[in-house]
Order: C-alpha cells, then structure tokens, then sequence
C-alpha cells in the first residue's frame, strides 16, 4: 500500500500526460527565437510546462536537449517532405509545393519562425561539435528524401537523382536564409518557382 509521502515523491517528478514530442515542440520555439546559446533553462523550462530537474531528468543538459528538439524538428519535416513528394502532379509541380510548404513555414507569423537548421544550428556548430553532427545527419536525410523523389520521377538520368537533390536542398538553405534576412513569401516563392526548371531539366 502506497502511502501519501509515497505518492507526493512520485508526484514530483515527470508531470501526469507529459508527452515528449510536445514539450520539444514547445520548446523549439524558444530555440528558434534565441538561438541555442542565447535560451536561458528557465525560458526553455518555462516553455516545456516543466521544473527544471524534470526537463533535466526527461532531456538532460541544454545540449541534448536541443538535439532532441533539432531531431525531432527534422523527423516532421522529412515525414512531410516524403509526403508531398509522394503526392500528385508532376516532379516539378511537387518540388514546387515543398518549396512553397517550407517557405510558409519559415515566414508564419507573428515571428517568422525560419529554419531550425540555417537559423539555429548552423551558427552553434563551430563550437559544438555535436550539434554539427546533428546538423549534418538532418541535412543528409533531407537530400536522400530529395534523392528518392527525383528517382521514381520520369526525368532523364542525367544529372543523377542525388546531384539533383544537391541542386534543390542548396536552394532550400538559399530560401531559408533569404527568409531570416526578412524577405517576403512571395518573393521567395517566385524565386523558388525559377529554380524548379532548371533543376527539373
């Protein structure tokens, strides 16, 4: 039989209906506003909805969790590439709607949220070494989804899938460091619309 102390101990801990992906959602906002240096634990803690030991326990130190929120950021962003890629239309047609999908992303209001990878990461990776790692490994999975896509597309085989997925991930980062600087969607959107044709040729 459990007694009060018992259960206030168990209390203390991982709060009742935690869900992982939340928090990490949650606090990924916080990231892409100050940076990874620049979010203090208690903003981040403050975002989660959990104390500090929690976030600690569930997480472990900042480093890891902004891994875990780059990560988890980079798992969505695949599932969601993979799909429209899989969707209807042409490849060109389809390229198109992941540029648009990610230039909405990167320009929603009120924040202009932009690109975890370009906004974030990219700055920390000279002195974390772990985060260019990361980094690395989400960029690569994003031109292999690139790659299957222009591979089950019907254009010629020359440039190869994966020089093509070079050629649109490269224009992706051009988008998204375009979009922190301020430019407007639909400047973005016409340039995206471009380069479509020539990586597509």
């Amino acid at each position: 039989m459990r007694t009060g102390t018992e259960k206030e101990k168990r209390s203390r801990g991982r709060p009742r209906g935690f869900i992982t992906e939340e928090v990490l959602e949650k606090v990924r906002g916080v990231f892409l506003a100050k940076g990874f240096t620049g979010a203090s634990l208690d903003e981040l803690s403050a975002a989660a909805g959990l104390n500090r030991p929690s976030l600690y326990a569930a997480f472990g130190d900042k480093e890891q969790l902004y891994i875990a929120t780059l990560r988890f950021y980079g798992t969505k962003s695949i599932e969601g590439l993979d799909a429209i890629l899989a969707g209807p239309g042409t490849i060109q047609q389809r390229l198109a709607r992941v540029y648009s999908a990610a230039i909405d992303l990167y320009t929603a209001p009120p924040h202009r949220p932009g690109c975890m990878i370009v906004g974030t990461a990219a700055v920390e990776s000279p002195t974390y070494p772990k985060i260019a790692e990361a980094a690395a490994e989400l960029l690569a999975a994003i031109e292999k989804s690139l790659e299957r896509g222009f591979a089950a597309s019907d254009l010629p085989r020359k440039p190869a899938p994966a020089a093509r997925a070079r050629m649109a991930g490269a224009i992706m980062y051009a988008i998204a460091i375009r979009a922190r600087l301020g430019a407007k969607a639909a400047d973005l959107k016409a340039f995206a619309n471009s380069m479509v044709p020539t990586i597509c040729a």
